[in-house]
């Protein structure tokens, strides 16, 4: 980057929040994903105005933006991929607000961590509950730019039906707010929907206003164990068809239990098909156990060969502890892992786990899957040896094949991770040229001079 650029940045921002030197650059080159693009500088803007000075700049110059939160995410959303400035928000645009107790709702900047927030209106007794795995690190700006979900779907939905308004700022500088603190609110476009998920292509959030909910008073943790994994996708539908909600429905697959027990020793039943495992919440512990007593009585009619209850605390914690070490453990598998969480109506998933194990004998590799299941969201895990050129082939043949049959299926490429640069080849694959071309129309309204997080979503 130009030396006058800099000199820009550091009128209007200060020495302390605008780095450009090996270090920085290195740390904000990277995410899950593990590719490292390095920006040309790491900007920390100190407020709204900061990022609206900051985009009209870079507009006028050309210089690509790319907001970022903690840097989990799966798929590159947050990657320099080409160059320009990173805009970083954990410094000093990470405050929670107002917690509005009258109206449960709660104002926060794009750096506040979830974790912070879930715990901080849990004190006086509201609830936010989307919970992503990443939740002990990631950021509601993250969360919202990516639609991010988490174990308690299944009940509570995700990101987007907690998002009130956005407050914004478009790459001209400009500064919007769409939505209300309203519960109902239909005038004009909602523009906050088509800014959830958007991936920071369109423009950088700065300010989210979230719905909150009662906290429920009490939770209980059972898992099922199954002798095959049709039989307990099966379960899954019929138990969310049966009039029980539970809060989060988890499922392993043998491949991932075997992952699990080898790296744990925990006592796994190596041979079992799947688990599933379910939270069950609310006030009254008699309802509570009438919706497990429905979901057993569902589970046995598919196969449920052992239904466990969680007494206490700690036994609901060994009961979490293989679904939670599901991801790491599969290195047992390879070096290599291309990790996808496809989504498909909950009904076909017994189909959809079907096709990955015969794409799996195809090309004779392993492809354990696990994951939410109780909203259709299942995380397929292609496992090679990264070492051999020829196995990371037949992983991305593989991967295609995963996509084509969840689309198939009548599924959609992630159901949390978002699309970034991982899945950006296969956007085509999903979406109709009409529909792409209306994609591309959007981020032109936006963003004419695509500066923000180019080369996107599968976006020119």
């Amino acid at each position: 980057m130009r030396a006058t650029h800099n000199h820009y940045f550091i009128s209007l921002l200060g020495d302390a929040n605008v780095y450009s030197d090996k270090a920085h650059l290195l740390a904000y080159s990277y995410d899950a994903t593990r590719e490292r693009f390095e920006p040309d500088a790491v900007l920390f803007p100190r407020h709204e105005q900061d990022v609206s000075d900051i985009l009209k700049y870079c507009n006028i110059h050309r210089i690509p933006v790319v907001p970022r939160g903690a840097g989990s995410g799966f798929t590159g959303g947050a990657l320099p991929s080409s160059g320009g400035v990173v805009l970083a928000f954990e410094k000093h645009m990470n405050q929670i607000l107002e917690i509005d107790m009258q109206n449960m709702v709660a104002i926060v900047q794009p750096g506040v961590i979830n974790m912070d927030l879930q715990r901080a209106v849990e004190e006086v007794g509201l609830f936010y509950p989307p919970d992503p795995a990443s939740q002990e690190y990631s950021t509601i700006g993250g969360n919202v730019s990516e639609n991010a979900g988490g174990m308690r779907a299944a009940k509570y939905g995700i990101t987007k039906d907690y998002v009130m308004a956005i407050r914004a700022v478009r790459a001209n500088g400009d500064i919007i707010k769409a939505g209300k603190r309203t519960i109902k609110d239909v005038a004009g476009y909602n523009i906050a929907g088509i800014l959830i998920a958007s991936e920071g292509t369109l423009a950088v959030i700065t300010e989210v206003t979230l719905r909150l909910i009662p906290k429920p008073k009490m939770t209980k943790t059972a898992m099922g164990i199954f002798d095959s994994v049709n039989s307990a996708m099966a379960a899954v539908y019929k138990t969310m068809a049966s009039g029980v909600t539970p809060v989060a429905m988890e499922f392993l697959d043998n491949l991932t239990i075997r992952a699990v027990e080898q790296t744990f020793k925990k006592g796994l039943p190596v041979d079992a098909g799947a688990i599933l495992v379910t939270d069950v919440d609310g006030n009254l512990e008699d309802d509570l156990n009438f919706q497990l007593a429905q979901i057993e009585n569902v589970f046995k009619a598919n196969g449920c060969s052992e239904f466990k209850i969680a007494q206490n605390e700690r036994e609901a914690a060994d009961l979490w502890f293989a679904r939670r070490n599901a991801s790491p453990s599969l290195s047992v598998y390879g070096s290599k892992k291309l990790n996808e969480d496809v989504t498909v109506p909950r009904a076909v998933l017994p189909e959809l786990l079907e096709a990955f194990y015969a794409i799996a004998d195809k090309y004779d590799i392993k492809i354990p899957c696990f994951g939410h299941t109780g909203d259709g969201n299942v995380h397929t895990n292609v496992m090679v040896d990264g070492s051999d050129p020829e196995q990371v082939k037949i992983a991305y043949k593989a991967i295609e094949e995963v996509f084509q049959a969840t689309i198939d299926l009548g599924g959609t490429l992630s159901g949390e991770h978002g699309i970034g640069l991982a899945k950006a080849p296969y956007m085509k694959m999903a979406f109709t040229d009409e529909e792409m071309q209306l994609f591309e129309d959007i981020k032109q309204a936006f963003d004419p001079n695509n500066i923000l997080n180019p080369s996107k979503m599968g976006l020119h």
